[in-house]
């Protein structure tokens, strides 16, 4: 991979050397009304290049920043999401044992109500 970044680096400096040996006329350029300035067609291309690549330097560097603050919202929401999670596990831990708890005392009552229903059951009906 080095190799073909070395040859395409190698291929557009070259380029460019070409053409800016090629083009050497002056060339009037009219920054705003008022202003303009002569420069030759390659050093025109040359400043332009150089400004667009600045240019897409800082949006990369901007970029970069917006994602590394989002990453770092996500990761603290993240951070929140897990003590939460933590907390409504702990809370149905204590919610099944409460469960469980009443439900071991439920078989008893249960015995209990029906050993009396079966007492009032065994007395005779009165008219």
């Amino acid at each position: 991979m080095r190799q073909i970044n070395f040859g395409l680096i190698f291929g557009f400096g070259l380029i460019t050397v070409f053409f800016t040996l090629e083009n050497t006329a002056a060339t009037t350029v009219h920054v705003l009304p008022g202003m303009q300035y002569t420069l030759p067609l390659a050093g025109l291309l040359l400043l332009v290049a150089g400004v667009g690549a600045a240019s897409a330097w800082f949006f990369a560097t901007w970029t970069g920043m917006l994602n590394n603050v989002d990453q770092l919202s996500k990761a603290t929401e993240f951070e929140a999401q897990q003590v939460r999670i933590q907390e409504l596990e702990t809370d149905l831990n204590r919610y099944r044992s409460t469960v469980e708890t009443q439900l071991g005392l439920l078989p008893a009552a249960t015995v209990s109500a029906s050993a009396s229903s079966s007492e009032d059951d065994s007395q005779p009906m009165t008219s």
